[in-house]
């Protein structure tokens, strides 16, 4: 209406909730080219239980040592993307085969730069601690990674004290191929890697889709079969004082997960 000025603004007084009323809170640190990572979170962690957090590293394929080993350097910075100012339950560095080529020891350092006090896993990390859990010692390893990049993670998993008895790889270059790969064929080669002398299979990769097969290769094995993120998860879940669970994801989720010392 002409004539007539600007609506008044009221002030208000706001309530704030205090801040240890909210969901816990996990951080995360994905691959710029991950496609993977954050749907199974949604998954395996419900929105009305921990809120999910991600901030993504750069990173150019080929998926390669030498190109895994770069992010490095990366990683305190994306680090302190993840919601400055809020507390986090813990925070874990979604690479499987980076986290060994850098090193876990080095990824923790970097992340306690900017997150002191903050719980750190990997997915290497991670699996370590789910298949001891499960009591597994001699282990298949399956990867879709070069053969140069899984042979770090045979000599990442003897050194841990496994006996890799068998393992086989894809031979891919490009994480975003390795988001693709089809399930029957993920099923397949776990199936193929078997034998009275493996007590578990790791599926590698934390991009792999390996969550929705692992119900499907234990009951084809009748053994435990374990995935990047669905170690790293489970253990996620834990350090958030979540319960075990969800169901339909593996032996592995009915397992209580360890606590928060074994990250430190």
């Amino acid at each position: 209406m002409e004539g007539r000025g600007p609506a008044p603004i009221t002030a208000l007084t706001p309530r704030l909730r205090p801040p240890e009323s909210d969901p816990p809170r996990l951080g995360v640190i994905a691959l710029a080219t991950d496609l993977t990572f954050e749907r199974d979170a949604a998954r395996l962690i419900g929105c009305d239980e921990a809120t999910v957090h991600v901030a993504r590293i750069p990173f150019e394929n080929p998926t390669t040592p030498e190109s895994l080993r770069a992010m490095g350097p990366r990683i305190a910075a994306a680090a302190g993307l993840l919601v400055p100012g809020a507390s986090l339950a813990a925070v874990a560095f979604a690479c499987t085969a980076a986290s060994v080529t850098i090193r876990n020891a080095v990824v923790r350092a970097a992340i306690a730069e900017v997150r002191p006090e903050v719980p750190v896993l990997t997915p290497t990390s991670a699996g370590v601690a789910a298949l001891r859990a499960l009591g597994a010692r001699r282990i298949a390893l399956l990867t879709p990674y070069l053969a140069e990049t899984t042979a770090p993670m045979v000599g990442f998993f003897e050194a841990a004290g496994f006996s890799v008895v068998r393992v086989g790889c894809f031979g891919l270059a490009d994480d975003r191929d390795m988001a693709r790969l089809d399930h029957a064929s993920l099923i397949e080669a776990a199936v193929a890697l078997d034998g009275p002398d493996v007590e578990a299979v790791f599926l590698s990769c934390t991009a792999m889709p390996s969550l929705e097969v692992i119900e499907a290769i234990e009951a084809r094995l009748g053994k435990p079969a374990v995935g990047s993120n669905q170690a790293t998860l489970w253990a996620m879940r834990a350090l958030a004082g979540l319960p075990a669970g969800p169901l339909g994801v593996g032996r592995l989720l009915s397992l209580p997960g360890p606590d928060a010392d074994t990250w430190r």
